[in-house]
């Protein structure tokens, strides 16, 4: 008998966790609770030194919200963080709490870019970023991205190192804000 009211509490919170999912209301703040806590034991691995693809291009052109384009060719000899997000993805707005942190601990220093690149309309952004307490610039392409990004999901980051290799690529939710992150970003501070 115990066991029967035991199996009928689980199936009813089942029940609830799937209704709960299937009200778009509730479904996206439920996929970025569960996001946010694979984020926080997701820390981006680095790539071997052996295995790193080299940028073929430096031809890109963004423009901010602002409407003033950057040219990524500005970028090269210098470390570049790149997040290719949307507003409306939970496991981007997941991680956007880390990334936020990662570009307050950088924003002085000039040999560390930040890209944050979404497709979304300009003004969705705009409300996004100010919403959420968020500095960093947002950029939109003008032009198509390098080849060797090839951008199939979001979130998807590259670290690029100043010799224009691609340290980090991870797609997923992760700690940007991590240790192993920071020491990367400062060693990659030191080469050339």
């Amino acid at each position: 008998m115990a066991r029967s009211k035991k199996s009928k509490l689980y199936n009813l919170i089942f029940i609830v966790i799937i209704a709960l999912l299937l009200i778009p209301q509730t479904r996206q703040p439920i996929q970025v609770f569960i996001n946010k806590g694979i984020a926080l034991f997701v820390k981006p691995s680095v790539i071997k030194s052996s295995e790193r693809k080299v940028l073929s291009s430096y031809d890109w052109t963004l423009k901010n919200m602002s409407n003033n384009t950057y040219d990524f060719k500005s970028a090269e000899g210098k470390v570049i963080v790149i997040n290719f997000w949307a507003t409306w993805c939970p496991p981007c707005i997941a991680e956007m709490p880390s990334l936020e942190k990662l570009y307050q601990h950088y924003k002085s220093n000039d040999d560390v870019v930040f890209l944050f690149v979404s497709n979304e309309d300009k003004e969705k952004l705009y409300e996004f970023t100010i919403h959420n307490n968020y500095s960093f610039e947002v950029y939109q392409s003008l032009t198509k991205y390098p080849k060797d990004f090839n951008v199939s999901s979001i979130p998807r980051t590259f670290i690029i190192n100043r010799k224009g290799e691609i340290v980090i690529d991870k797609s997923g939710a992760a700690d940007w804000n991590s240790e192993r992150v920071i020491n990367t970003i400062d060693e990659q501070l030191k080469v050339f």
